[in-house]
């Protein structure tokens, strides 16, 4: 499996001017390589293929306009030929959008790959480079110089720091003891988790804190001139504010789901679709907020490497509606009442709780009284049937036998 180690970065004046002109120069690769591409599909009708475009940047280098590329590692330029090209084809498969043209304001990232790095006890070496960038290692278990990457990645994010993230090829590693526990896990705003234990997680809203602060920040940058010096400054702070909410987000995120996968065999979630969610107008900045992609994405490869299993059921599955007792599924219910009673058992519900068991039976992780006659996993409103004894006359009495073949 591939592991990656991102650490902070302190490169010195020469180093960040030659990371900037190489940063600039796979801009330019990248942006004029997606204009030939748009243009030469526009009039002649055909795709460019990597070979093309790596003929195309050899034939660049020549021009007096272009000749700058060749001042900086070829190899960053080379394997952002490599990515468009990956990028495209995720497009027409129907798996990404359409590549986007880079802007110098954003995350800036140059990739080097074996021939253009090495690590030495001093620091890393880059091509190009006459002194090692110094860099913060936070991992004391692990030797920077024993370290043998596939590639390394320099960026430089929005609000001026620097970062290095070194991609290894390691072994995978020993999964974790069984717990012979299992959860369902409800997403939600008020309380960003509810698990069927009944133990809930609250939305700790990071953008709240700044939120007041980031107003100021950015009406200030909306009045200063363009091109400006101060505007340079502002539009660093307004990108520091942004820094710090995403980097505490994901602080929580990274630690909410390594407890999950730490305590529990299995994980039942939802399949929830965040972008279609954000069309309600009301909930879009909440539901934006929380992070629940992410927060999936962390999971699926957490407990792929702890030897965990999660399971994702269906968006439409109506977990808050269906009583956890009994199987009863309501007609209606408002997403402002928190509470309800069953009408057929008359046990009284939390909506969240009552979801999150609910997301557990419907992934075959737990049983209740639904598992004998109730069908938790039916769709629609109708009424559910009465859950009744399914024995058979020559079984067991302590082994009950299921309806659909469970």
């Amino acid at each position: 499996m591939r592991t990656a180690y991102k650490v902070r970065a302190y490169p010195d004046p020469e180093q960040s001017a030659l990371l900037r002109r190489t940063f600039g120069c796979v801009r330019v690769v990248w942006n004029k390589t997606v204009a030939d591409r748009q243009r030469r599909y526009t009039t002649e009708q055909k795709s460019t293929s990597y070979k093309d475009t790596d003929a195309a940047l050899s034939e660049w280098k020549k021009t007096e306009e272009l000749a700058f590329l060749g001042e900086v590692s070829s190899v960053p330029l080379q394997q952002t030929l490599r990515h468009q090209h990956t990028a495209f084809q995720s497009f027409f498969k129907g798996t990404a959008e359409y590549p986007r043209f880079k802007n110098r304001h954003s995350r800036q990232s140059a990739h080097y790959t074996r021939s253009a790095f090495r690590i030495e006890p001093d620091g890393l070496w880059l091509a190009k480079t006459t002194a090692p960038m110094k860099v913060a290692w936070s991992w004391p278990g692990i030797d920077l110089a024993r370290l043998d990457p596939t590639m390394v990645i320099v960026s430089r994010e929005a609000d001026g720091r620097w970062f290095v993230t070194f991609a290894v090829d390691t072994s995978d590693p020993a999964p974790l003891p069984d717990t012979g526990e299992s959860v369902g896990v409800d997403l939600g705003i008020k309380d960003f988790a509810v698990f069927s234990t009944g133990e809930k997680i609250g939305n700790p809203r990071h953008m709240a804190r700044h939120e007041r602060g980031l107003r100021r920040h950015q009406r200030r940058l909306a009045r200063m001139q363009k091109g400006s010096n101060n505007r340079a400054k502002q539009r660093s702070r307004v990108a520091r504010t942004h820094s710090r909410v995403r980097d505490a987000r994901r602080d929580f995120l990274h630690k909410t789901s390594t407890d999950l996968v730490a305590r529990f065999d299995t994980i039942a979630v939802e399949d929830l679709a965040p972008r279609n969610m954000v069309r309600n107008r009301r909930l879009a900045k909440s539901i934006s907020e929380c992070g629940w992609g992410e927060f999936r994405s962390m999971l699926e490869y957490k407990a792929e490497r702890a030897g965990r299993r999660l399971v994702v059921i269906d968006r439409w599955f109506p977990s808050s509606k269906t009583c956890s007792a009994c199987g009863h599924l309501l007609a209606t219910l408002s997403l402002g009442s928190r509470r309800w009673s069953c009408p057929d058992c008359g046990t009284r519900h939390d909506r969240d709780v009552n979801a999150a068991k609910n997301i557990l039976v419907a992934a075959g992780l737990a049983e209740t009284r639904n598992a004998c006659g109730g069908d938790v996993r039916r769709h629609g409103f109708s009424r559910p049937h009465s859950p009744v004894k399914q024995e058979l006359s020559d079984v067991s009495p302590r082994v009950p036998v299921f309806q659909g073949g469970e």
